[in-house]
This record gives C-alpha cells, structure tokens and sequence, in this order.
C-alpha cells in the first residue's frame, strides 16, 4: 500500500501488546503501522510518519544487549511517545537516569497527574485515575529540559514530557493501550490527533479506493485467482478483488477434507448467490489426506498443507490458462504470529498461508488484507455489501479440522470431530451466544479414557470444548458458557458421537494459550 498522508509509526521492542497500540490508534481512524525497533531512518520516513510510538517490551535499558534504535529518530522533528521500555529509552537516550525499582508494579496502579497539557488534555488533574503496569526499572532521574507530569505511589515519575526545545518527547510508564487504563484511548487519542494533528481519515471507504486502485494497477489485464476457503477473509478478499477486476478474477474453492459438517454444500450455495463471481469446487480430500500421512507434529502439518494448497491451485489453474496472481485473506495477525519482522517479538506459529508457503511459487501473490485486523476485515465487507451471515462467519483456520484434530488425522478422526463440532455449534447459537463469543468449537484429542456406557466399559476418545472472547485475536478470554448449555453439548457429544465417552472444557486465555491447541 502507498504511504498515508496521516500515519503513527510504531517500533516495537517486543511487547506483546504491540499489535494492542496499532488498534487502539485505528480505533481513532488514524493509520498505524509497526515496524521493526532497528528499523533505519530509510524506512520509517517511507511511511511518512507525522508521529512515533515507541513500545514496552521485557528487556532492560541497562543490559548490553538490550534493543536500541537508531539515535538519528530524534532528529525526524516528529513527536514521539514512549511507553514503559519506549519511556526508559528515551530517558536514558536523552540522558536521564533509568535504575532497577526497589517495588516493582505490575497490573493496577493509580496515576495522579502533575501536568493536564497536552497528553492528558480533558482527564482531571486532582482525581487518580486507575492504568496498567508491567515494569522492573524506572525512571530515576529525569533527563535536562523534561518534566515529570504524573507519578503513581511506586513510580514518582510515571509520565514525563520534554519541556523545551521544538520536538516534543512524551515518556508513560504504563499502557494506555489495554482496557484496564482508565482514559488510555483519550492519551492516545491526544497524541496521534492533538500533538500530531493526524486527521480521521482512515477509514474502510477509504481503504477500497486505494486497494481497488492498487490492485488494478499491479494486475492490468493478467489473470487471478483466488484461494477461496468461504471464511470471511478469502470472501471479502474476494469481492474486493473482483470489485477491482471483475472477470479476470476466478475464485477456486479446493476442498480439502478438513471442513466442517455440511460446509462445502453451505459454501455452494452462497457463492451460487455472489454477484457474478466465477467460483469453481475441486474436491482434493484424498489428496490432503495422503499429503499428510501419519504427521502429528502441527508445524509440520501446517507446512505440508500450505505447500499441498500451492501444489493443486497450480493444478487447477492450468485450466484457466495463464494465471499469474494469487488472492489470499492473510491477515496482519497471521504475519505477526508467523514471522518475526516487527522487532524482537518471538515467532508464535506458523500460519498455512504465511510460513507455509514453498519459497518458489508460479503466482505472485495478492494480500490486500496484510494490514488489517479482523474486526477491520468485517467493517470492510458491510462496507462492500456482503450479508451478514458471511461478515460475521467466525474465524476457521486454513488448515481445518486438520490441527483441530491433535495427533495423526484420519477419515475416521475427521468424521467423529464433524459430529462434535456441529453438536458445539448448534448449542451456541440455540443459546444466543454466537455473537458474544469471538469463535467456539471442538478439539479432539489424541487419547483414549475409560467409560461406562449400558454397563459396558468403553476405551474411546476426549473432546474439548474451546470457546473464547475477543476483539481481534491477538488476546482473548475463555467464554463464561452457562452451564446448562456446557452440560448440554457434552451430554449430546457422548450420546450421539460414536467414539466418544468424555468432554473437556478450555479455561485458558491468550496469552499464555493459543485459540486453537496447534
């Protein structure tokens, strides 16, 4: 994508609440993107910055080794804000002093602001507000030409701003990024729109005029085709594309064996319904299956899925005849997850149509969506016109049951999780949760318990129930289900699911968890 006129640069030093700062700015309708904490001046002035965020992250200020930043970012004339390890690194760059704390904080704490100008414009000086926090060291001493503007009863300089001169430096050692800071969207709303005069204009309107332009001028008049899984990724990648393109796009729906109960006739339908998109169905179950043979590692499986998409997108497009781009929902999510590009933050896992991908490919690759978020991606298609039954689909990984099913999978495996899964579906929709819950299904397990079943003893498979709460993926909760309705799936999974005689329920957050177990 072409630089935006009104952009926040974040460089992240490896927080896990990086990606959390991204949206809350986007939140506001100002752009933000993140960039690597090394990243050179050449870089970041390529995305035209009218202000920098620099981000926490676990390491210390006063170790050897600790991620530093070229000192010429202090000479852009832009403002900046540091948060927590960003606040300690500007200190000590500027010659403060930043010391291990004798009390360290993490979680609540209570700001009492010295200072309401600027950053804290329109939050009351006099009345302590509730703000998150996570460090060791603090700021000690403050460097010439600054001054402290809020303290916590831990922290005597919890904030702090540059006081003279023309650039405009700004230190919190909190997050105004999580929900637990009280007014954390009105400091980052300060900053990015006040102090550095970003006006609201990124919005998903603006987001087709430039992608349809860009994707016109990349394409001309070559052949796409797009990998079309039905989520709501590839289905709004698509439509985008072909409001682009039209014609010169085919959407091409391969059927892996990995879908869910009835999918691929639900899918059927709806794309016999889109406005003139060409969509082909080419079912490759067998093919998927003997790819993946008795493979239990799920790095291994996502590779070996990834690299067998590749192999029969190539296939079937021999058909259509030249084809030379293809179209995928890669979200900015599945990139941070999948590589460790944006700073010291570490690789999670590898995403089928990230990491997966074999490094020669005969496309050239489409990925309007590598900026975005999900809740962004879902704006985007009311925005183009799709029904909500698509929009608000739940997330459905790539790869498929395939790594919902842990160890070796199989036709029989496949079948006894299909059943499963439906029965979890069914019962959270019958309750009227299927909106509040972010994504909800069942896991099978790769082992066996004893039960009792007609006063008979059966040795037969676990299932769990993984059902969470979030806004964009990158941290969720587990979902607090009634219990009449837990009981009710577990009770209709054991009766109706052969293979089956337990059921288990996730109570783990991300982080330290992952949604799904691979």
């Amino acid at each position: 994508m072409h630089p935006h006129p009104d952009t926040i640069v974040i460089l992240d030093f490896g927080s896990q609440y990086t990606q959390l700062i991204a949206r809350r700015i986007r939140e506001l309708h100002v752009f933000s993107i993140i960039l690597p904490a090394q990243s050179s001046i050449q870089d970041i002035l390529q995305h035209q910055p009218k202000g920098l965020i620099f981000s926490g992250g676990p390491a210390s200020v006063t170790q050897a080794h600790a991620p530093k930043l070229d000192s010429k970012i202090f000479q852009l004339g832009v403002p900046i804000l540091g948060i927590c390890y960003g606040m300690q690194l500007i200190a000590h760059h500027c010659g403060g002093t930043v010391n291990p704390t004798s009390y360290r904080e993490f979680g609540r704490a209570d700001l009492l602001l010295d200072d309401t100008s600027d950053l804290f414009k329109g939050i009351k000086a006099k009345n302590p507000f509730p703000v998150w926090m996570s460090h060791g060291d603090s700021v000690q001493k403050l460097p010439q030409g600054f001054q402290k503007i809020g303290h916590t009863t831990h922290a005597p300089i919890a904030a702090m701003r540059k006081s003279k001169g023309s650039q405009q430096l700004f230190g919190i050692q909190f997050h105004p990024e999580v929900m637990h800071t009280q007014h954390g969207s009105t400091i980052l709303k300060n900053f990015a729109c006040s102090i550095c005069h970003c006006k609201p204009t990124w919005t998903m309107g603006s987001f087709i005029d430039q992608a349809t332009t860009e994707i016109r001028q990349t394409v001309g008049q070559s052949k796409v085709i797009c990998a079309l899984s039905g989520g709501v990724d590839s289905t709004v990648a698509a439509a985008l594309v072909h409001r682009a393109i039209g014609n010169q796009l085919t959407c091409l729906f391969i059927d892996n064996g990995f879908m869910r109960k009835d999918e691929v006739s639900q899918l059927q339908k709806t794309f016999d319904s889109a406005d003139h998109m060409p969509v082909r169905i080419a079912d490759h179950e067998s093919t998927f299956l003997s790819a993946l043979g008795r493979t239990i590692n799920p790095e291994r499986k996502r590779k070996i899925i990834g690299r067998q998409f590749i192999k029969v997108f190539e296939y079937e497009a021999a058909s259509i005849g030249t084809v030379n781009f293809l179209v995928q929902g890669t979200l900015y999510p599945d990139v941070i997850e999948s590589l460790s590009v944006n700073g010291p933050s570490a690789t999670i896992k590898t995403h089928h149509n990230v990491g997966g991908l074999p490094k020669r490919m005969k496309f050239k690759l489409i990925e309007p969506f590598r900026e975005l978020f999900k809740d962004e991606v879902r704006q985007l298609g009311l925005e183009l016109g799709l029904p909500e039954s698509i929009v608000w689909r739940q997330p459905f990984p790539g790869p498929g049951l395939a790594i919902r099913i842990l160890g070796a999978v199989t036709s029989e495996r496949l079948a006894i999780l299909r059943e499963a899964d439906a029965i979890v579906r069914e019962e959270i929709e019958q309750a009227g949760l299927s909106r509040s819950i972010w994504q909800f299904f069942a896991v099978l397990l790769p082992i066996q318990t004893v039960g009792v079943m007609g006063d008979q003893r059966t040795y037969e498979f676990v299932v769990a129930i993984r059902a969470v709460t979030s806004t964009d993926g990158m941290t969720a909760d587990w979902a607090e289900i009634p219990h009449p309705v837990l009981a009710k799936m577990s009770n209709r999974i054991i009766n109706e699911v052969h293979g089956v005689n337990r059921v288990v329920y996730d109570i783990s957050s991300k982080p330290p968890a992952t949604i799904e177990w691979e």
